[in-house]
């Protein structure tokens, strides 16, 4: 697994910010190479920012139930990808993740 690694910036609200875990290489049962455009994204990674949480309706605050360095695993699709020099995150609501390692 990848380094956890300290972002410069702060998610809003209820967002995570995930380094999704680094992908082995690929090779199919015949020994033939898949190309990253065919491979499958990683669904898992680790926490490395999350935001204060999201406010109710009366102005409460909720706080998150991750934390910096959980292992977790999220769904498919979701999120918006951001890369800061080289290295790629992943940022994501709350709601998205499905559970903790």
């Amino acid at each position: 697994m990848a380094t956890q690694a300290k972002v410069s910036f702060k998610p809003l609200g209820n967002r995570v910010v995930i380094q999704p875990s680094e992908e082995d290489e690929q090779v199919s049962a015949g020994g033939i190479y898949i190309p990253d455009t065919a491979k499958e994204k990683p669904q898992d990674g680790t926490v490395v920012a999350v935001g204060p949480g999201r406010l109710t309706d009366d102005g409460n605050r909720v706080p998150m139930e991750l934390a910096v360095g959980d292992a977790v695993v999220y769904s498919k699709y979701a999120g918006t990808e951001y890369k800061e020099g080289e290295i790629e995150y992943l940022v994501l609501r709350e709601d998205d993740i499905l559970f903790k390692k």
